[in-house]
């Protein structure tokens, strides 16, 4: 699947499912992108991962000739989203987007001139999505993160900014929005709910794509019911301990040495 199909599929809201990437270790990533993900996303914002080790990771994706190649950016500015994608991104997730102001600089900080500001320099994205801009355009992909207060009063005209692609739900920040004291706070599940409704709806008002993080497979096929077009699985540092944990469990029979 080329960078021009993943968007086209994004964006008319058919089912994903891909893996979030938040070690800087290449050949990992590779195997993993071979797996079947439809995207893997490299996690700049909080994950272990620098420049060199997001050109690295997306490259290893690429190689691995499956997964495309998301990246969560460290923040909504230019140089951030422009570095991301000049390494041969598909597209961008972008956090703590709260009014459809941030929404709109989001969008026009991936599209070139005239329909938006990204300056022109495809060190690797012009191997597979241009070099010629409108081409560009049309394969990138920006997905605005709903997780704040703001952000979720403010859905609505999210959703409705032009060129937007689609949003994306951070169950821990959104958790803490409501009124949460930790993620995954008991206490405001109900509220957690509420508000991850309205952000599918908002969404689906829009007719743009809806994206969920969820902490395993099995919670990805519930959200894609709800009506939620992309679901990310947890991430490969998580799942290296867990994985650890459990031969340790089945060697000795306890975690604990």
């Amino acid at each position: 699947m080329s960078a021009a199909e993943f968007a086209r599929e994004l964006r008319a809201r058919e089912e994903l499912v891909g893996y979030w990437i938040a070690l800087d270790a290449p050949a990992a990533t590779e195997r993993i992108a071979r797996v079947g993900y439809d995207y893997l996303v490299v996690d700049v914002q909080h994950g272990l991962i620098g420049h060199s080790g997001m050109i690295n990771a997306l490259l290893a994706i690429d190689a691995a000739g499956g997964a495309k190649g998301l990246v969560r950016v460290a923040a909504n500015e230019p140089s951030g989203i422009g570095h991301a994608l000049d390494a041969g991104a598909a597209g961008v997730i972008v956090p703590l987007v709260d009014t459809p102001e941030d929404a709109a600089a989001a969008v026009e900080a991936t599209r070139y001139p005239p329909r938006g500001r990204r300056s022109y320099g495809p060190m690797r994205s012009g191997l597979r999505v241009g070099p010629r801009p409108i081409e560009a355009d049309e394969s990138t992909v920006v997905v605005a993160m709903i997780e704040t207060a703001q952000g979720l009063a403010n859905v609505r005209e999210i959703c409705a900014t032009p060129g937007l692609d689609g949003v994306y739900v951070g169950p821990a920040d959104l958790c803490l929005a409501v009124g949460g004291a930790f993620p995954g706070d008991p206490d405001v599940a109900e509220e957690f709910e509420v508000a991850v409704e309205t952000i599918q709806s908002a969404a689906a008002e829009a007719g743009i794509a809806a994206g969920f993080h969820v902490s395993d497979g099995e919670g990805a096929g519930p959200r894609l019911a709800q009506g939620y077009t992309f679901a990310s699985i947890s991430c490969d540092l998580v799942h290296l301990e867990a994985a650890a944990t459990g031969h340790l469990r089945a060697a000795t029979g306890s975690a604990q040495r």
